[in-house]
């Protein structure tokens, strides 16, 4: 199978002089993130098939595909300041599944390795947040079972990624079942059969439904899993705590080995569905978060659905509101808009 990645030595080398060129640093604030597809350029990550279309051929082109793809978002992120980005759960399609005979990490080793280099020498953090059903705290056994498949395929990405603990993917506590303590009791027992090297990667969120700051927070007082604070999720399933209340009280469930914390940022849309993302950054509403968030040190990811277009125009308003707060911009760099 030929592909541009067999060139690694011309890759590497244009790596080492771009990363050289950018000399990225953050020196207050923060990473700006968006999730999973780019919508400026020509290609997608996360092609799919059905399972009862899978075979090699199809398996191969289509991994290839989204490798290639997120090679090419993150390169494009990269020059842009963009430093932050939750790469897709359908990355590598049915990875997981019982079905799929295919040696994926043997077979694409070759572009994993240019893809970690980009990640590691250049100051970008990643995410992953695997679907609604990756729960581990169902009362059914064969739910479990597939959610702790597809954390470990996740771990395994990881790892062909050599990436740090600095790396998170963000999960749900889960669902109610009819009884929160024994729901978030068995949620503990599950998560402490999990391997080490799982745990040092996995986060927590509130939800917009089940699980409040508070309740995620208390799990993690007795886990010590981190907790991601989700800003719309708050506004919707909130306890009466103040969102900067909300962040001081997640910001003691990060340690130094876990990376700064991270926020999932979005207002609410107001045309759609109750608890839907909004389509594009609300300057206003955006302008006030950081009015009370800007003097500390996290990684924020937008959630929004005009992915890259709002990261830069949140790259810009920072720029020029808030300039303390630097984020991966250097004097060598200024921010495109295109």
């Amino acid at each position: 199978m030929k592909s541009e990645y067999s060139k690694k030595e011309t890759f590497f080398g244009k790596m080492q002089a771009l990363i050289l060129t950018l000399k990225f640093f953050i020196i207050l604030g923060m990473r700006i993130g968006y999730p999973c597809i780019n919508l400026s350029i020509n290609c997608k990550a996360d092609r799919r098939f059905r399972l009862q279309n899978l075979t090699e051929d199809k398996f191969d082109n289509t991994v290839l595909n989204n490798l290639e793809c997120l090679r090419r978002i993150l390169l494009w992120n990269l020059e842009r300041g963009i430093l932050f980005f939750r790469i897709t759960s359908n990355l590598i399609p049915f990875a997981s599944h019982r079905k799929n005979p295919y040696d994926w990490e043997k077979k694409f080793s070759g572009i994993f390795k240019e893809i970690a280099f980009l990640i590691n020498h250049s100051n970008i953090r990643i995410s992953m947040h695997p679907g609604q059903f990756t729960v581990i705290n169902s009362p059914k056994d064969s739910v479990v079972e597939n959610a702790l498949q597809e954390l470990h395929y996740h771990l395994r990405l990881f790892k062909l990624l050599e990436v740090d603990s600095n790396a998170k993917i963000q999960i749900h506590v889960g669902g109610v079942y009819g009884d929160k303590q024994v729901s978030i009791d068995r949620f503990l027992k599950n998560y402490e059969k999990l391997p080490s090297d799982l745990k040092k990667h996995l986060v927590i969120e509130n939800d917009e439904k089940n699980y409040t700051i508070s309740e995620c927070i208390k799990i993690s007082k007795k886990c010590g899993v981190p907790v991601v604070l989700d800003v719309l999720h708050h506004e919707l399933n909130g306890d009466g705590m103040d969102i900067l209340e909300a962040f001081l009280e997640i910001q003691e469930t990060w340690h130094s080995s876990h990376g700064p914390p991270i926020v999932d940022y979005s207002s609410p849309s107001r045309e759609k569905r109750h608890g839907a993302h909004n389509v594009t950054l609300d300057e206003k509403h955006f302008i006030s978060f950081l009015e009370k968030f800007y003097k500390f040190k996290f990684d924020l990811m937008l959630e929004l659905k005009d992915k890259e277009k709002s990261a830069l125009k949140a790259l810009q308003i920072i720029n020029q509101r808030f300039p303390n707060i630097k984020p991966n911009n250097v004097d060598t760099i200024t921010t495109k808009t295109t």
